[in-house]
């Protein structure tokens, strides 16, 4: 199962699925504690962030504390690379021990706050898991003159433009280089989910940074706030076929501007973004050019398979583990395709999960079961991105990093490749130790206030740039 179906599933979906596959049904539990209660508990105010472990590695768990007027804490849970942000967070302090309640998630965390109030020592639960957990402070960001925005070198527009098939209205930005123009431009699209018009995760904002990126340097671009964010109306689509609408509605509105260059206007696309680029350029009315960041080739099905391989592996399960829980995944695939009937599919799923992993509760099951045979998830799993890719003819670039867990790099661009084998402008590139969400290698993070700071690649940024501008030439 992909990032892009994870999201979909939700942060409950992805860890139960993921463990239901892979992981025993009792996790060891957290030694105990040596930190002594304090005599009164330090202040929470700041961040409280820890590396929750699942199979495949790890998720960088944020909770944020604010102290209310009447004492009390408001709470909120970001887990990044599951673009899980601001989620509701319930808090119940006694003594030096802080319960932490995620009831979207079906999710909590219990832990002591030690005595200098740096860390708090505890335990992840969720139906079926329980897992050690160690929270670390860190103060939020200071509001100071170093991290105020500047007025940047460049216009910034609030922008609103209708899709009349899906009736929705999309709120966004248009930034334009400085000048008269007219200027290449790009509509970028978001990963899968409800995002923002920066593609917001947690605090990093891949879309703001490379729109920012891009115009400094010549291109302008157009950034939207998926359906039912912000200021677009509607509600979230079910696939990405009725995303392809949204594309051309941004397309059209930037054919209305005389800034715009009309004969080298794009798509850059994150994630499933980038297959709806893809798609949208099989349409009338198609992009002068396609930028794909992560975009899968496999179909979702032989994605979701390869990915809990590659978790499997990753936290050193045996090969015979491996096969066997890659056969039940398949297993559990084809009795949702062959089953049309989603009472019987759920009922059939939520037996097999629980037989897979006797310790998950009926509730959890049957919640686990709708995902699976809901009416997006059957579509994801059915979806093959290169059906139709020879009918694309605009130049395409396709990158991946070769860090991404979600959409593995070689596979994907391989099966895209093949897809647009009829069309001769076709780039392919894999940025070295860039993840999913195209940021660096930590190592290479800027170091912001004496803390590491996310950022988006500096090289995929640059190899967009070089080539966008390639196009306006031709």
């Amino acid at each position: 199962m992909t990032t892009t179906a994870f999201r979909n599933f939700g942060l409950l979906g992805c860890l139960l699925f993921c463990l239901t596959l892979a992981a025993p049904a009792n996790a060891a539990t957290p030694p105990p504690t040596k930190t002594q209660a304090p005599a009164e508990l330090p202040p929470l105010d700041g961040l409280w962030k820890g590396q929750l472990k699942v199979p495949g590695g790890q998720l960088e768990v944020i909770f944020r504390f604010v102290k209310l007027t009447g004492g009390e804490y408001f709470a909120t849970l970001d887990v990044p690379l599951q673009k899980v942000s601001r989620m509701a967070v319930k808090v119940n302090i006694k003594a030096d021990t802080v319960n932490l309640i995620a009831e979207e998630a079906n999710s909590r965390f219990t832990g002591k706050v030690a005595a200098d109030g740096k860390q708090m020592v505890g335990v992840w639960q969720q139906p079926g898991y329980k897992v050690p957990l160690t929270l670390v402070f860190a103060p939020l960001p200071a509001m100071t003159a170093k991290n105020v925005r500047l007025t940047p070198p460049y216009r910034e527009e609030e922008v609103t433009f209708s899709n009349m098939v899906a009736n929705v209205r999309l709120g966004g930005q248009l930034t334009i280089p400085a000048g008269a123009g007219p200027f290449p431009a790009v509509v970028l699209i978001s990963d899968a989910g409800s995002q923002d018009r920066d593609g917001t995760v947690g605090d990093f904002a891949p879309m703001g940074q490379l729109a920012d990126y891009l115009t400094r340097r010549g291109i302008a671009v157009l950034r939207f706030d998926d359906r039912g964010v912000g200021k677009s109306t509607g509600t979230a689509a079910n696939t990405n076929l009725e995303l392809v609408s949204d594309a051309q509605a941004g397309l059209n509105f930037l054919r209305t501007r005389p800034e715009i260059d009309l004969a080298h206007l794009g798509l850059i696309g994150h994630g499933e973004g980038g297959n709806v680029a893809l798609l949208t350029a099989t349409q009338p009315l198609p992009p002068a050019f396609v930028v794909t960041l992560a975009a899968y080739g496999l179909t979702g099905q032989d994605l979701a398979i390869q990915q809990q391989a590659t978790a499997l592996k990753a936290v050193g399960t045996a090969a015979a583990q491996v096969e066997a829980a890659t056969k039940r995944q398949q297993a559990m695939f084809e009795i949702i395709r062959q089953t049309p009937d989603n009472s019987q599919a759920q009922a059939i799923v939520a037996n097999m999960l629980k037989q897979n992993n006797a310790s998950m509760d009926n509730a959890s099951a049957q919640t686990s079961a709708a995902e699976m045979t809901s009416a997006r998830y059957r579509y994801y799993l059915a979806f093959n991105p290169a059906e139709k890719l020879t009918a694309v003819r605009c130049p395409v670039l396709l990158l991946n990093g070769t860090a991404d867990l979600s959409v593995a790099a070689e596979p994907n661009l391989d099966a895209l490749e093949r897809g647009l084998k009829l069309n001769k402008a076709v780039t392919v590139k894999k940025m070295p130790g860039v993840n999913h969400l195209f940021q660096p290698d930590p190592t290479k993070w800027p170091i912001v206030n004496g803390q590491p700071q996310a950022n988006f690649s500096p090289e995929t940024e640059e190899a967009i740039r070089e080539w966008v501008m390639a196009q306006s030439k031709k």
